[in-house]
C-alpha cells in the first residue's frame, strides 16, 4: 500500500489496524493494457500517483480500490495480484517471518510516510506488508475493494500459525483479528467481517501455479457472468466458471489471476 497525496482525505496509521489486509496491488508488464482491461471488466477509473510514474490507483465510486504498477518501477516482481497486510513495524515483522521459515523478496523499502516489504511464507505464498499511513476511510476501502483474500496452501492450520505469529492474529489486544475454523477453512474476522480465509489442499510441487500455495484476491461484483464475458472480450480468460456461478477465476491479458465473487453471497 502506498500513501499518496493525490488520494482524497487524510490518513490513518497501520498501528490501529495491524494484522489486517490493508491494500492489494498488481504488478504488470503493460500498464496501459491492464488499465483498459480492469476498466472494462470491473469498471475502475484511474488516477495517477505522485510517487511513481509507473503506478496507478484504481478508483471505484470515488474510493481507492487497488494499485497497479508497471514492472519498470521499483517493484521488480512477478506478474500477480498481491495482498498487503498492515503492520506496526516492518523490520520486526520481517524478522518474525525469518524466524518462522519465511523469506524476503524485497525490502523493507521506505516510501515516506511508510515502509513496505514483499515476503513469502514457508510454503512460498507471496504477500506484502505495509507500515505507516493508510488512506483515510480504511473501512470504506475494505467495503469497496476486495471482498476478501484467500490463501490456498498446503496446510491451513500450519499457515494460520505462521501468519498468526508474524502478523499478530488472535492476540489479546482489543480490536484484534480473530481466527476461527469455519466450513473446512481457517477464517480471519475483524469487526465481525471476514477479511481473509485460509484453505488447505495446495501442492507445493504442482506445475500449475494456481495449484501451488498462493494468495488469491477476490473482488465483489454484481454480475459474475458479465465479468467473465468482459474478461474474454478484453483479451483475458475465465476459469472455473459456469452459467449461474457465484464465483469465477479470471486472468488479465498478462496472466495475472484474480477472483470475482457475487455480492449476493457475501
Amino acid at each position: 500500500m502506498k500513501s499518496d497525496s493525490t488520494l482524497p482525505g487524510g490518513v490513518v496509521s497501520t498501528h490501529s489496524v495491524f494484522g489486517a489486509p490493508c491494500w492489494v496491488s498488481l504488478t504488470t508488464r503493460d500498464l496501459g493494457t491492464a488499465q483498459r482491461f480492469y476498466q472494462g471488466v470491473l469498471g475502475w477509473e484511474w488516477q495517477k500517483s505522485t510517487l511513481d510514474d509507473h503506478y496507478r490507483i484504481a478508483m471505484s465510486d470515488g474510493v481507492p480500490v487497488a494499485g497497479v504498477s508497471g514492472v519498470t518501477s521499483l517493484w521488480q516482481t512477478a506478474v500477480a495480484w498481491i495482498p498487503y497486510f498492515a503492520v506496526s513495524s516492518a523490520d520486526e515483522t520481517v524478522a518474525r517471518s525469518h524466524e518462522r521459515g519465511g523469506t524476503t523478496a524485497v525490502g523493507p523499502i521506505s516510501f515516506p510516510p511508510g515502509r513496505a516489504a514483499l515476503l513469502a511464507d514457508r510454503d512460498g505464498a507471496v504477500f506484502g506488508i505495509w507500515e505507516g499511513e493508510l488512506v483515510a476511510g480504511w473501512e470504506s476501502w475494505r467495503r469497496a475493494a476486495p471482498a476478501f483474500v484467500r490463501l490456498h496452501t498446503r496446510d491451513a492450520f500450519d499457515a494460520a500459525i505462521f501468519y498468526g505469529e508474524v502478523l499478530g492474529w488472535g492476540s489479546s489486544t482489543p480490536g484484534d483479528y480473530e481466527v476461527h475454523y469455519e466450513e473446512n477453512e481457517v477464517v480471519l474476522r475483524g469487526r465481525g467481517e471476514v477479511v481473509a480465509r485460509i484453505y488447505s489442499g495446495a501442492v507445493g510441487s504442482a506445475p500449475d501455479p494456481m495449484l501451488r500455495p498462493h494468495w488469491q484476491v477476490h473482488f465483489a461484483v454484481s454480475d459474475v457472468e458479465a465479468c467473465a464475458r468482459a474478461a474474454r472480450a478484453h483479451g483475458g480468460t475465465a476459469h472455473q466458471h459456469g452459467v449461474g456461478s457465484m464465483e469465477a477465476v479470471l486472468a488479465d491479458p498478462d496472466g495475472a489471476r484474480f477472483t470475482v465473487t457475487s455480492k449476493a453471497v457475501l
